[in-house]
């Protein structure tokens, strides 16, 4: 969880995550969509679905035990180096060395890096130098967990505090005074403005004693929120108009959309993207009797109280509260 997302947001998380699956084979035969609920909020949901498949990796190849074998851990979907080296060297102090933003920043600082550390010359250097410096027999875990604290609360990317830095004598940057240029300047991201289409599509025919039910469907494998739940919507491409996007939107439903008045627009970022949603009530002039009736369907009509059950992301989970 703290890959990605900062330590305040993760806690409440983390919290009710360990409540619901206490260890290991709780987590390995959860339900997808159970574990997406937990996860909704936290973004980059390929973190949930690959631990969930280490889980069941670690229940299936090692009777529930994490392995404690370096190359193991590795093969564990969703862990690379830097994960498999915190882990053996914080709860078994194994002698294997962590490089993420922190570490990262506070080595290239150490030896006065003057070329950006994310170059392949670069990385490689930095994991030599992160390797050379752990404790010889005992205490890796604790040096680890030190560097990166170091680098979080002391050497920060801007005004590092080096008046309060334990070890600035031995570092390079500072005794040459250039800790405000190194590390060297990462390539910014370029952000891409994008326009994109929600519809909230209504069960027509419902009785007035009935609550309301809205068409949604859980995202397939390869789309952005794969296997979150939600709206009819456009998520590959910058659509121009509300009608292209229900063209588009028409085609996954196999039956045309009629276009309604517009309920709300958010704005949110998706990785390099930075995105207006806008979000429009919108009618189905015959709802097949594949939506309603067929189980192998993805598209379901659901209540706002059902909606509650299912994970969504954030910007579905603005609509729902909308419907409800």
């Amino acid at each position: 969880m703290l890959q990605q997302t900062q330590v305040k947001t993760v806690l409440p998380y983390y919290d009710r995550f360990l409540k619901t699956f206490p260890d290991v084979f709780k987590l390995a035969e959860a339900e997808e969509a159970t574990l997406m609920q937990h996860w909704e909020g936290l973004g980059y949901y390929r973190r949930a679905r690959s631990m969930h498949a280490a889980a069941k990796r670690i229940v299936e190849d090692h009777d529930g035990v994490f392995p404690s074998d370096f190359d193991e851990v590795l093969a564990l979907p969703g862990i690379g180096r830097y994960t498999a080296g915190a882990i053996l060297s914080i709860s078994g102090d194994q002698r294997f060395p962590v490089l993420e933003g922190n570490t990262q920043r506070v080595f290239s600082r150490w030896v006065a890096l003057r070329r950006p550390p994310t170059e392949t010359q670069s990385t490689k250097l930095l994991w030599q130098i992160a390797e050379s410096m752990l404790p010889p027999k005992k205490g890796s875990g604790l040096f680890n967990q030190a560097a990166m604290e170091l680098g979080a609360l002391v050497c920060t990317p801007k005004n590092p505090n080096c008046g309060e830095c334990p070890v600035r004598k031995h570092c390079a940057a500072h005794r040459f005074g250039k800790e405000a240029e190194i590390p060297g300047k990462l390539a910014k991201i370029k952000y891409e403005s994008r326009r994109e289409y929600a519809f909230v599509v209504r069960e027509a025919g419902a009785g007035d004693d009935e609550p309301p039910r809205y068409l949604m469907r859980a995202l397939p494998e390869g789309v952005r929120w794969s296997g979150l739940w939600d709206f009819p919507r456009t998520i590959e491409r910058s659509i121009d108009s509300v009608e292209e996007a229900a063209v588009e939107v028409s085609v996954s439903l196999n039956q045309p959309l009629q276009i309604g008045e517009p309920l709300t627009r958010i704005k949110h970022a998706v990785t390099k993207y930075r995105i207006e949603l806008q979000v429009h009530h919108a009618d189905l002039p015959s709802p097949s009797a594949s939506q309603n009736h067929d189980s192998e369907s993805p598209w379901k009509f659901v209540t706002a109280k059902e909606m509650k059950k299912l994970p969504l992301s954030v910007t579905g989970r603005k609509i729902a509260k909308l419907l409800d």
